[in-house]
């Protein structure tokens, strides 16, 4: 009988040694490598075995002739569900940043219990490798002036994504109002000129389009004052802006 670790943390020691007799010193009879996975063996105890991840092996010395009992066993379950679900982050983390929340979910997903994906969270936030300010203040900057979406926009992303408000705030007030107002009126160059029509109807299509993208009224009627000056001095139908 070969147990894999894929239990909630609460009953994780009863499920997986619930067959293994109590009040005896079980000896390891046998190590072998599990197949299809280059770093989890499974330890064999006569008729009893269990599959652990090869730095619980170590750390525990699980070599034949070893000697354990079930509570020693319960311990090393729990090692090696926590060393799962580090490594399930890591792996989770390969390519791209992560916030905390995001991390949870993934972990929930891959059936680890609440009380191992905290210690595996706090873990990664002692290690810099989960860093809630830092993914705000990269995610607020490239949004903005990369993506050129707006405050209201970025915000939104942001607070789905697990952000304290908080944190959101401080990362979006390291972006100024000009860089905010530059990156709309960008955009909303590009969408007037690729509007066809009277003055009137870029106006209003330009403003619902940064609008939607999460730009402030105030920003949006500056910049739509802008393009419409320009358009005055330059010629309505003319491509005016050259900002690429």
């Amino acid at each position: 009988m070969t147990i894999q670790l894929d239990y909630d943390d609460e009953q994780l020691e009863e499920d997986v040694l619930s067959q293994f007799p109590d009040h005896e010193l079980l000896t390891i009879t046998r190590v072998e490598r599990q197949q299809k996975s280059d770093h989890r063996y499974i330890i064999h105890f006569g008729t009893f075995s269990l599959s652990v991840h090869e730095d619980i092996m170590v750390k525990y010395r699980m070599i034949s002739g070893n000697a354990f009992t079930k509570e020693d066993l319960r311990q090393i379950v729990l090692a090696d569900e926590r060393q799962r679900a580090y490594v399930e982050g890591l792996r989770y983390l390969e390519r791209k940043p992560r916030t905390g929340m995001e991390m949870a979910r993934r972990l929930r997903q891959k059936e680890i219990g609440e009380a191992i994906i905290a210690e595996v969270l706090e873990r990664l936030r002692r290690e810099r490798l989960i860093d809630d300010t830092q993914y705000a203040k990269q995610w607020a900057e490239q949004r903005i002036t990369g993506h050129r979406k707006g405050r209201l926009w970025v915000r939104h992303e942001l607070r789905g994504k697990g952000i304290d408000k908080s944190v959101i705030g401080e990362a979006l007030d390291g972006i100024s109002a000009k860089q905010e107002r530059q990156s709309a009126l960008e955009l909303g160059c590009k969408k007037w000129n690729a509007i066809k029509g009277e003055a009137s109807d870029k106006r209003r299509k330009t403003g619902a389009f940064l609008m939607r993208r999460g730009f402030s009224g105030e920003i949006v009627r500056s910049v739509i004052n802008s393009l419409r000056q320009e358009a005055d001095m330059d010629g309505a139908e003319d491509e005016f802006c050259e900002f690429d």
